[in-house]
């Protein structure tokens, strides 16, 4: 089939070209624009208590408000608010309600918004719309912040604005624009490698050209789905794309050119080397691929929607990549035929390799002792994931100079931390009938005797009189540790507990919805993982015919992936001394080093198979597997790796995490597992490795008379 491919591709290049920019023009005029999403209750399911919050209270409390930001003051000099200065502070809110933003409804203040030390006062930003994160609010809140400056000209008074809106704004503000920056420094890390690679220009810049195609479609295809089959996917899923497509982009079409330079230094035509190149490798690319797609298409069982929502979208375009890597790159470089090697000559002659001959060599001899060796540097970099901490506050990646974590600051100096975001309690009569004054105060008092809860508010009553809500602020920041552990805790027990007789009642808010995220992972951590893994392993197994060599292919990924956290928490937890990493990087890490880099394990035991059905033994064969393969995956590790790495230029730590820990993993993948773990792995099990298939099977894989030009392909690259 894949020769069928290759050959149709390379002879009629110009028609599968066009087809692919026709594609491309066409779906992107019919693609609508994706759009953001920011709301982590609607990437939950129902059953959780948190969304019932929120139903529960949209519904009975429709003209409810939420403050969007708050506005912080305190004297220049840190002293205590005179009369003056409250007044000053009435004054300003007043100017900036005045000023009628776009979607800001109000900007009030009021006497009890002074902390109870008389340092600080605030005055709440409460939106006209129900997202808080929306553009028009979070750009009102920019201009507030422009205009306050104006207005406290002559006051012995400062302001700071935190809160949702507020963070949102500073969080993409100290960003910058993340994506160009990504997608810059992806294009010149790729450029540059290749052009060290090959030594050729066209070969540096017309792999970044195809991508781009392919991430013009994928875009595209993306945004169709979520149009017409309901797929959920957010615009910012563009940075993650950009660096999965232009990473395997890069790795597929490195396999293809590397084995079609190999098929041109043996002396064949260049169409008949491009097509038996895509002939040889495009099984393993397809397998390589394959492994990818049903990793991401495994996070549909996830609860977490944010991650449902992921996972299709980059299984779509890592499709995308796979169906150009075995049409469009071929068609391109058939038009170019050896000029696209221009000017360098080497692709006529074989290189000499001594690292990767010596370290082929040293796997075969000494197989134990570097598989020993391997597996030990796994084990003791493993022994970090014991500490893994999960962090949910996403606030606390943002820079120390930001307004909002500034603002934060100071209102914490006068304030409970969980002043900004309270957690909502919800009393409902279970039959309708209206609640009781007396019990729902006693309920209020019980409530606010849980050690961690700051104050309670009265109880806000519906219309109907069936629904309460109290607003309970905790000590703790909404996001932090301590605040999800309190809620997930006492205060969920002591509200179920405490709910008046004939009623039900809940805990909602941010704090809520990151604990029952937390659960959610777990779950996740549970389901996902063995899927995603059990799936490799078969697409392991066809590809191999072996039923042991999955096994071995997968327990090593496995430490690998262990290997990968541990490495990352020693890094930031330990190191740069963080609180935790981002509560997702587990499957984060699962998902791209045991997906994506076991394209390299893949890689290494197809070259291991090919070379055993030649008849080599299998020492010789893991010998010049390596030697022949660690070019190839070396120099794709690397592009891999880079492209991942340079979210670390982000100026946010989850993004750091992140890539950190994705072109770690991908280079312990490529350089100790591929290369030395897994043939030497190989190695020791010999013909066993590839039970129940025959060590000595004619490769099906192969086209239409490569089983005859193989000796006369090995004669000609030993006369060379």
């Amino acid at each position: 089939m894949f020769g069928r491919i290759g050959r149709f591709s390379v002879k009629r290049p110009w028609l599968t070209i066009v087809a692919w920019i026709i594609a491309a023009v066409a779906l992107s005029a019919l693609a609508p624009s994706l759009k953001p999403a920011n709301d982590q209750a609607d990437f939950l399911p129902s059953r959780f208590e948190s969304v019932q919050a929120a139903k529960t209270a949209a519904a009975a409390f429709p003209q409810s408000e939420e403050s969007a930001a708050i506005a912080v003051f305190q004297r220049t000099d840190g002293g205590k608010l005179t009369d003056a200065d409250k007044a000053d502070v009435a004054k300003v809110a007043a100017g900036l309600q005045d000023k009628k933003y776009e979607n800001i409804k109000k900007v009030q203040t009021s006497p009890e918004a002074v902390s109870p030390n008389g340092e600080i006062a605030l005055a709440t930003v409460v939106p006209s719309v129900d997202d808080l994160y929306d553009e028009a609010v979070i750009k009102a809140v920019k201009t507030l912040r422009q205009d306050a400056k104006q207005l406290l000209d002559g006051t012995a008074l400062k302001m700071g604005v935190t809160g949702p809106a507020a963070s949102a704004l500073d969080a993409g503000e100290s960003s910058g624009d993340t994506d160009a920056m990504i997608m810059m420094a992806t294009l010149v890390l790729i450029i540059v490698l290749l052009a060290v690679i090959f030594r050729s220009p066209l070969i540096a810049f017309l792999p970044v050209l195809m991508i781009a195609v392919m991430f013009t479609v994928a875009m595209a295809l993306i945004a169709i789905a979520s149009d017409v089959a309901g797929l959920q996917a957010d615009s910012g899923i563009s940075a993650l794309l950009i660096v999965v497509l232009f990473g395997v982009g890069t790795d597929y079409i490195l396999f293809l050119l590397f084995r079609y330079r190999e098929h041109l230094r043996a002396g064949q035509e260049p169409k008949e080397a491009l097509a038996d190149a895509v002939a040889r490798v495009g099984e393993t690319i397809a397998s390589a691929a394959g492994a990818v797609i049903v990793a991401f298409l495994a996070l549909l069982l996830s609860t977490m929607g944010s991650l449902k929502a992921m996972g299709p979208s980059l299984a779509i375009a890592v499709a995308v990549t796979l169906v150009a890597a075995l049409t469009l790159v071929p068609a391109v470089f058939s038009l170019l035929g050896t000029k696209a090697f221009w000017p360098s000559k080497a692709w006529k002659r074989t290189p000499k390799n001594r690292l990767a001959n010596r370290l082929g060599d040293t796997v075969a001899r000494r197989p134990a002792v570097v598989a020993a060796v391997s597996a030990g540097v796994l084990v003791v970099l493993a022994v970090g994931a014991l500490g893994f901490k999960a962090e949910f506050d996403s606030d606390s990646s943002l820079p120390k100079n930001l307004e909002s974590v500034q603002a934060m600051e100071q209102l914490q100096q006068g304030f409970s931390a969980g002043q900004t975001d309270p957690s909502l309690i919800l009393v409902t009569s279970q039959g309708g009938a209206k609640l009781d004054a007396a019990a729902l105060e006693d309920f209020r008092g019980e409530v606010a005797k849980t050690e961690g809860v700051s104050d309670v508010s009265p109880a806000l009553v519906s219309a109907a009189g069936d629904v309460a809500q109290f607003s309970a602020v905790l000590e703790h920041r909404p996001a932090s540790e301590k605040a999800i552990a309190l809620v997930s805790g006492d205060l969920r027990d002591t509200v179920h507990r405490a709910a008046p007789d004939g009623t039900k009642a809940i805990v909602g808010g941010t704090t809520a919805v990151l604990a029952d995220i937390e659960v959610a992972v777990e779950h996740d951590y549970k389901l996902v993982f063995p899927v995603a893994g059990l799936a490799i392993m078969i697409i392991l197994g066809l590809l191999l015919r072996s039923v042991v060599a999955p096994l071995y292919l997968m327990i090593s990924v496995g430490l690998g992936f262990a290997a990968t956290l541990g490495a990352t928490v020693w890094l930031f937890q330990g190191a740069k001394g963080e609180s935790g990493l981002l509560f997702m990087l587990p499957v984060i890490v699962y998902l791209f080093v045991v997906a994506i880099g076991t394209d390299y394990n893949i890689l290494m035991v197809a070259r291991l198979r090919e070379e055993v059905r030649r008849g080599t033994s299998p020492r010789e064969a893991v010998k010049q597997a390596v030697a022949q393969s660690a070019p190839t995956i070396g120099s794709a590790a690397v592009i891999l790796a880079g492209t991942f790495g340079v979210l670390m230029l982000a100026n946010n730590s989850l993004l750091q995490q992140m890539g950190f820990a994705v072109s770690f993993g991908i280079l312990l993948t490529a350089f100790v597992m591929a290369l030395l773990l897994v043939p030497t792995l190989t190695t020791m099990l010999g013909a066993k490795a590839w039970w129940p298939g025959r060590r000595s099977a004619p490769d099906a894989g192969l086209g239409s008379g490569d089983e005859q030009r193989e000796p006369a392909m090995a004669a000609g690259s030993a006369a060379k």
